[in-house]
């Protein structure tokens, strides 16, 4: 069921979100000082492009230096990958079909704000990361 819900989630709204987070990623890569910025963007594009089945767990060694970064990306990138989300989510809740879609888009929200001191990993897992 995972991989149907996947397939269509890439047909709807996951390939152009994940074209997002690749875009992001590539200018952060421009100034060599954005790159840790640009790998958890990446990362985060990957998730997007197929969600259903892992899920986000906070990291327990993130500290300060996470809080400082995440509101860094906040500032580069982060605003518009969550404004993305929204505008996508909105237009997928537009149907019946899509509400399930719209909600998963709603989740990948608070990842896209504050992707630094997170892990993704798949359900059922508690620390076996799949990327990072």
């Amino acid at each position: 069921m995972r991989t149907l819900l996947n397939l269509v989630w890439v047909v709807l709204a996951g390939f152009w979100l994940f074209l997002g987070y690749v875009a992001a990623g590539v200018l952060l890569c421009i100034p060599i000082i954005t790159i840790p910025w640009a790998v958890a963007s990446f990362r985060i594009g990957v998730y997007a492009l197929w969600p259903f089945g892992r899920t986000v767990v906070d990291k327990g060694t993130a500290g300060v230096g996470s809080l400082l970064g995440n509101v860094i990306w906040v500032l580069l990138a982060g605003i518009w990958l969550a404004i993305a989300h929204v505008v996508t989510g909105i237009a997928l809740c537009i149907t019946v079909i899509g509400i399930p879609f719209g909600i998963a888009n709603f989740k990948l929200i608070p990842v896209s704000l504050m992707p630094l001191g997170k892990q993704i990993v798949r359900v059922g897992a508690t620390r076996r990361p799949l990327i990072g």
